[in-house]
């Protein structure tokens, strides 16, 4: 059966005017639909590098990246981006804010000389009903400044749902929040993706999270990176990053990650 996402000999290097940095060197490993795939390593291991890479941004010197059979830079259309930041504009309303993607992806296929045409009534419908689901209905007409940090985040994760991706990158989304925050947030979050089985890699420093929110651990060497353990998770169908932190497996598992850092850092 072909993996929903398959890295195959992944290498890349940066070129300034310094000299050459090879951040990345013969990544490779896959992804199956429906999985919440973590990637952590020391800082500058090349982690947000692969990201770009996973979302076509960049092509890799070497290797190859394919989306169920198909170049990644060919299917971005199928891949959404959670940035570390909500990236919210303050003089757009929380629902102008979340329709913005729709609006970019509208615009881009119409002809250049016309003015964009307004979002069709059935994709306004959709926007307010995801508002409501994840308890921003009466924050629709809000500014991002109005709305705490865990309630902006929400905003910024529905504006990237609306394209309705098939493959989502998550790069520390919950770093700039508070730590009781993040918690709530990245519970939030990941129920919001498992109850709509989506396929998720999230980026992370904190190896709590990522134990807590994975069913799959990638661990990645300091600079060049390359993949130095995977490490499955079971929590014997516990999905809730918050109960997951209760339970005996969370230490067992948060320790093996952690030697296998330190193993990699001596």
């Amino acid at each position: 059966m072909t993996p929903f996402l398959e890295i195959s000999g992944v290498s890349h290097s940066y070129h300034t005017l310094e000299g050459e940095t090879k951040a990345l060197s013969h990544i490779s490993f896959t992804v199956q639909k429906g999985e919440f795939l973590a990637i952590v390593g020391p800082s500058g291991c090349g982690k947000t590098t692969l990201l770009t890479l996973l979302d076509g941004l960049v092509l890799p010197e070497e290797g190859s990246i394919r989306l169920e059979g198909q170049p990644v830079e060919s299917a971005r259309r199928r891949i959404g981006y959670m940035f570390q930041k909500d990236c919210l504009f303050e003089w757009r309303s929380i629902l102008e804010n979340v329709s913005l993607g729709l609006e970019i992806r509208q615009r881009a296929s119409s002809p250049h000389s016309a003015p964009a045409p307004p979002l069709p009534p059935d994709a306004q419908e959709e926007l307010l009903s995801m508002l409501k689901t994840y308890g921003l209905a009466s924050f629709a007409g809000a500014r991002p400044s109005e709305l705490s940090g865990g309630m902006r985040q929400r905003a910024a994760l529905i504006r990237t749902l609306a394209l309705k991706p098939d493959l989502l990158l998550l790069d520390e989304p919950f770093s700039a929040l508070d730590y009781q925050t993040r918690l709530t947030v990245c519970d939030d979050i990941c129920s919001i993706l498992r109850s709509q089985k989506k396929t998720a890699i999230l980026v992370t420093h904190d190896l709590s999270e990522a134990v807590s929110a994975a069913d799959r651990i990638l661990v990645l060497s300091a600079r060049p990176g390359s993949i130095r353990a995977e490490i499955p998770l079971d929590f014997a169908g516990e999905t809730s990053p918050i109960r997951r932190r209760n339970l005996p497996e969370f230490s067992k598992y948060f320790n093996q990650v952690w030697k296998e850092m330190q193993s990699h850092e001596s």
